[in-house]
């Protein structure tokens, strides 16, 4: 451990340009919000954290040049950072070759373990499911699929098919474009839909990309009400990005909306719109990335000296009162145990909450007993 009083730095590496611009921007704000509320109240045994951060420019190539940067040359042995599974992936031998930890805040499809990593985000096992049911209950069965063309997309469509047609429903249409796609690519994926006519969409579709797709669904007049689009990323912060009047009666299935009802969350939503304004809007972006920060804190806490390796170690089985609800680090897969919930957006941005599971789902990163479990669902509000 630094001298006493000597500051401490961590890595913020999240990108505030490139095609993820909004929702990687929101990770930097929760992120930042943890590390203020953590050094207003004394730091860390007395250090204060001082974030260092680049901009990535969504770029994998910057991410891992930024990530050698940090770890070989700043001497940050702890960051917070990537939002994309592309970037994940980008750095992860650099983290491990250096021995450095790295938190990760976002919901991603899974199959990987890094004992250098921290997996802040929800897992397939804790989200499709349900969102299967919810469509093939509330929709109907004819579900179409589009994403953009990396791994996050391809693999959380593969989960989700195979949900879908082991519950009786058909995979109607299947559509992947490229990240920054141009507008005239989006229309044809949503024309293409528009003629399939589908029971609801199943959407990976992220970033710019899913800007003009939600906006092109909208101008085309297909009525959400009885054709959603459904997905595990399209939070507060991209709806307000997108204008709520366009997206209202669309699906997320998250572990975390601002709606959420409980202390632990009306204070950091206050916190949140104290430092960013009265119309700042928190989400599944922001919560994890604050989460994780904190989680980071109490492990240094404990262990009191900057060991990666020992943080790493310390971190798991960790309980922690969120703003979404309790959560667990999972000690044999370094994954979080949460709460699965299915929101629809309304006409003010913000979601009703129409599911919420009754207890801390396990991750289940590599899907082995997901298959075999009967999800537990209330009744659909």
């Amino acid at each position: 451990m630094p001298r006493k009083q000597d500051p401490l730095k961590v890595g913020v590496l999240f990108s505030r340009s490139g095609t993820t611009f909004v929702t990687e921007q929101e990770h930097i704000a929760g992120t930042m919000l943890a590390i203020d509320e953590i050094n207003k109240a004394g730091g860390v045994c007395g250090h204060e954290l001082v974030p260092v951060g680049y901009d990535p420019g969504a770029s994998n190539d910057a991410y891992r040049a930024l990530t050698r940067r940090m770890l070989a040359e700043d001497e940050i042995d702890v960051i917070f950072g990537c939002s994309m599974s592309a970037s994940r992936k980008a750095v992860l031998s650099i983290v491990e070759r250096h021995n450095g930890l790295l938190f990760y805040p976002s919901m991603y499809e899974g199959f990987e373990y890094s004992e250098n990593l921290v997996y802040a985000g929800a897992t397939a096992n804790q989200l499709c499911p349900p969102l299967a049911d919810y469509l093939l209950e509330r929709h109907g069965g004819r579900i179409f699929l589009a994403g953009c063309d990396y791994i996050f997309p391809r693999e959380s469509n593969r989960v989700m098919r195979d949900l879908i047609e082991a519950k009786g429903g058909d995979i109607v249409g299947e559509r992947y474009i490229p990240l920054g796609a141009s507008p005239a690519i989006v229309a044809e994926v949503v024309e293409e839909i528009r003629q399939t006519a589908p029971d609801a969409i199943f959407s990976t579709v992220i970033g710019t990309a899913a800007h003009a797709f939600y906006a092109r669904y909208d101008a085309a007049g297909i009525d959400r009400a009885t054709c959603p689009v459904a997905s595990l990323t399209m939070a507060e912060s991209e709806v307000a990005h997108i204008g709520p009047e366009r997206c209202d009666g669309h699906i997320l299935a998250s572990t975390y909306f601002q709606t959420i009802d409980r202390p632990e969350n009306s204070e950091f939503v206050a916190a949140f719109k104290a430092r960013y304004g009265a119309t700042a809007t928190t989400s599944i972006y922001s919560e994890p990335a604050y989460l994780q920060v904190h989680l980071f804190a109490r492990a240094l806490e404990r262990v009191g000296t900057v060991d990666p390796r020992r943080i790493a170690l310390d971190v798991l089985g960790d309980e922690f009162e969120a703003p979404e609800g309790p959560v667990c680090v999972d000690p044999d897969t370094r994954h979080l145990w949460l709460t699965p919930r299915i929101g629809v957006a309304r006409r003010d941005g913000l979601f009703d909450i129409v599911w919420e599971g009754g207890a801390l789902i396990r991750p289940d990163p590599y899907l082995a007993n997901t298959w075999f479990e009967e999800p537990s669902l209330r009744e659909w509000s």
